[in-house]
C-alpha cells in the first residue's frame, strides 16, 4: 500500500472514529419519539403534582434523573457537542450519576427523602461548575446561556441544601421543566429527521449539536431567584426572638414566680393595656425552667380586682418562636373566644406560652403535666404583677391542646398550686382521647404536620421515646421540618404540601402509636384525674380533629367514674368556628363564666345538651 493510499485510510478512519459517538446516539425515530413523549409526561406530572404522595412523587423524580441523564450524555456524545475534554468527560460522569441516581430513588424509596436532598443538592452544585466552566471555552453564542445555567444549578443547590424539604418543590418546579425541555426537544430532532434533504448517497445530512437556548438559560435563572426570593421572604417572616425571653442567671427557686414583666401593646383589644411577663414554673419532667405569658386587664378599675380567665391556647406549633407572644395576634393566634366581651364585662386575661415556647426547652405539646403547670403557674405569677389589680377568682378555659391544658390544670391544681381559687374550667373541643387522636391523624388532610408535632414533643421529652422507631425514614427530614414552623407563618405552606405529599402515602408513622413506650407515654397524659370545680366540655358536631365520638366517649367514660361534666354540641360547628365570635357556644360559655364567678351552684350530675 503507498503512502497516499495509506493517508487516505488514515484519513477515513479518524473520520469514522469521529463519527462514532453520533452514530452512537443515534436512535430509532419511533423510540426516540416515544422517550420524548414520556419525558413530557412525566415533567408535567412533576410540575402539575408538588403534592402527590411522597412514593409516586419519588418515582416520577427518579425517572426524571434518569432522563436527565441520558439527555446529558445524549449531548457529551453528540460529534460536534462544545466544551473542553476534561468538562465534556465530567459532565458525561455526571450524566451516568444521574441515572444511577435515578436507580436508586426509583429501587429504594425507603430512604427516597434523604438521598433525594444529597442527590439533588451536590448533583446541581456540580453542573453548574461544569456549565460555568464550559461557557469559558464556548462560542459566543452559547457562552452567555450555559453560565447562566450554571449560576440557576448552583442557586438551586443552595436553596436545597438550605431548606431540605424545599426539596420537593425544587424537583417539582426545576426537574419537572427540565425534563418536559428533554422530551420537546426529542421530538423536534425526530421531526428534523424527518425534513433533512439527503446527500447524493442517500444519507440525511447531519445537524449541528443541541445547544440551550439563552430564552430557556435566562427562563431557568428567574426560576432560581424567584424561588429563592421567596424562600428568603419565608425565612424572614418568622417571629425574632428577643432578649425577654432568656432567663437571668439566677432564678427564685419556687413555681409561679414573677421574673420581669413589660408593657405590651400587640393585639391587645380596645379598652384593656397588657404586659408580657416571665415566669418560673416546673417542666413535664419536674424540672425548674421559666416560661412566658400575656396579662391584659380592662382600663377600667374593677371593685376588688378584675376576676381572671386563665387562657390555655391552642396549636399555634412546636418550636420555640412558635410562642403566641412573638406572634402578630398573640390571642387570635391561639383561638381565643370573644376578647371584647371578656373586656366587656371586667374580666382579666392571663395566657401562658407554655414552657418552650419563647423559652428554651422542649414544649409540653399534649404533655399534662408540663401544659398544666404552666398555665397554673402564670396565673400565680400574674398576681405579682400590682398594677394589673387581679382578684383571686379564676375560671380556666381552654382549646384544642389548650383544652387538653386545661384540663390537666384542673386536675393538678388542688395539690400543685392549691393558692389558685379555682372556680371552673371549660373545655373547648380538647384533645381529651391523645391515643385516639394521634390514631385518627393519618385519616386527615395535612394530619402529618400536627403528628410531627406530637412526635417532636415526645420524642424530647421522654428518653424512651424514640423518634426514629416511630417515625418512616422517608419522612425524618420532613418530619423535623415540619416541627420547626408555626402555623401562622408563611412558610406553613411547604409544611402542608409536605404534609400532603405523606398524607397521599402512608403518613410518617412507622409503628403504631398506640404501642410500646410512645403508647405508653400518650396513656399517661390522657386526663383521667379528678377536677374540684365545676368543668364544661364543648364540642362541635363537625369538627374533622377532634371527633365527636371520641369526645362522647371520654366524657362518658368520666361521668361514669364520677366526675361531674357539663357537655355541649353544636351542630355544624368544626373545631375552629366552634369558638368563632358567631358561634352558639360564646352567649353560654360567657354566662356559665359568669356564674361561676358568681359562686352560683354548678349542675351536681353530667348533663348533655
Amino acid at each position: 500500500m503507498d503512502s497516499s493510499s495509506r493517508g487516505s485510510t488514515l484519513t477515513q478512519g479518524r473520520d469514522r472514529a469521529r463519527a462514532l459517538p453520533s452514530i452512537a446516539v443515534m436512535w430509532p425515530a419511533w423510540v426516540q419519539g416515544l422517550v420524548g413523549a414520556a419525558a413530557i409526561v412525566i415533567g408535567l406530572l412533576l410540575v402539575s403534582r408538588p403534592s402527590s404522595s411522597l412514593q409516586t412523587l419519588t418515582v416520577y423524580a427518579g425517572l426524571s434523573f434518569i432522563l436527565s441523564g441520558a439527555g446529558d450524555l445524549l449531548e457529551v456524545r453528540a460529534a460536534r457537542s462544545p466544551g473542553t475534554p476534561w468538562s465534556r468527560r465530567l459532565q458525561s460522569m455526571l450524566g451516568g450519576f444521574w441515572i444511577c441516581a435515578g436507580l436508586v430513588v426509583v429501587l429504594w424509596r425507603g430512604l427516597a427523602m434523604d438521598a433525594l436532598i444529597v442527590v439533588v443538592g451536590v448533583s446541581l452544585a456540580l453542573f453548574g461548575v461544569v456549565r460555568i466552566a464550559q461557557s469559558l471555552r464556548r462560542g459566543s453564542d452559547s457562552r452567555a446561556a450555559s453560565a447562566l445555567l450554571g449560576v440557576s444549578d448552583l442557586v438551586f443547590a443552595g436553596l436545597v441544601w438550605w431548606w431540605p424539604d424545599v426539596t420537593l418543590l425544587v424537583i417539582a418546579a426545576l426537574f419537572g421543566v427540565r425534563t418536559m425541555r428533554f422530551g420537546v426537544s426529542q421530538l423536534v430532532h425526530v421531526f428534523r429527521k424527518r425534513q433533512k434533504p439527503r446527500t447524493e448517497d442517500g444519507r440525511r445530512r447531519r445537524g449541528g449539536a443541541h445547544r440551550p437556548g439563552l430564552l430557556g438559560a435566562v427562563t431557568a435563572l428567574v426560576l432560581a431567584l424567584v424561588c429563592s426570593g421567596i424562600g428568603f421572604q419565608l425565612r424572614s417572616a418568622s417571629p425574632t426572638m428577643e432578649p425577654f425571653y432568656t432567663a437571668p442567671a439566677t432564678l427564685p427557686g419556687q413555681p409561679g414566680q414573677l421574673v420581669r414583666s413589660e408593657p405590651f401593646s400587640r393585639g391587645v383589644p380596645a379598652g384593656a393595656r397588657a404586659w408580657r411577663i416571665l415566669y418560673t414554673t416546673t417542666d413535664a419532667v419536674g424540672s425548674s425552667t421559666v416560661a412566658s405569658g400575656l396579662v391584659v386587664v380592662p382600663e377600667a378599675p374593677s371593685p376588688g380586682g378584675h376576676k381572671v380567665i386563665a387562657w390555655a391556647h391552642g396549636t399555634t406549633g412546636y418550636a420555640q418562636d412558635c410562642a403566641p407572644t412573638l406572634l402578630k395576634d398573640p390571642l387570635g393566634s391561639g383561638a381565643f373566644p370573644a376578647r371584647e366581651a371578656v373586656i366587656a364585662n371586667g374580666w382579666a386575661i392571663v395566657s401562658t406560652d407554655y414552657a418552650g415556647m419563647g423559652t428554651p426547652g422542649p414544649q409540653p405539646y399534649i404533655i399534662g403535666q408540663g401544659e398544666g403547670r404552666s398555665v397554673l403557674d402564670s396565673v400565680r405569677a400574674a398576681h405579682q404583677l400590682i398594677d394589673a389589680q387581679l382578684s383571686p377568682e379564676t375560671v380556666l378555659w381552654g382549646h384544642s391542646q389548650g383544652g387538653h391544658a386545661a384540663l390537666w390544670a384542673g386536675q393538678l391544681a388542688s395539690g400543685y398550686a392549691p393558692e389558685v381559687k379555682l372556680d371552673g374550667v371549660v373545655a373547648m373541643a380538647p384533645a381529651s382521647d391523645t391515643i385516639g387522636l394521634v390514631r385518627s391523624l393519618p385519616a386527615l388532610k395535612g394530619g402529618s404536620a400536627l403528628a410531627a408535632f406530637v412526635i417532636a414533643a415526645y420524642s424530647a421529652t421522654y428518653p424512651d421515646v424514640r423518634f426514629d422507631s416511630y417515625v418512616l425514614p422517608s419522612a425524618r427530614i420532613m418530619v423535623r421540618e415540619m416541627a420547626s414552623r408555626c402555623l401562622s407563618n408563611a412558610d406553613e405552606f411547604v409544611s402542608i404540601l409536605a404534609a400532603l405529599s405523606l398524607d397521599n402515602d402512608q403518613g410518617i408513622l412507622a409503628a403504631d402509636p398506640a404501642e410500646g413506650p410512645l403508647g405508653q407515654r400518650l396513656r399517661e397524659n390522657t386526663p383521667t384525674g379528678t377536677i374540684h370545680a365545676p368543668l364544661m366540655v364543648a364540642q362541635g358536631l363537625a369538627d374533622p380533629l377532634i371527633r365527636p365520638g371520641m369526645q362522647s366517649t371520654y366524657v362518658a367514660s368520666r361521668c361514669a367514674a364520677g366526675e361531674i361534666i357539663d357537655y355541649r354540641e353544636f351542630a355544624g360547628r368544626d373545631h375552629l368556628s366552634l369558638v368563632a365570635d358567631t358561634s352558639p357556644l360564646i352567649p353560654g360559655l360567657l354566662a356559665w363564666t359568669a356564674d361561676r364567678f358568681a359562686g352560683k351552684p354548678a349542675p351536681e350530675s353530667c348533663t348533655h345538651s
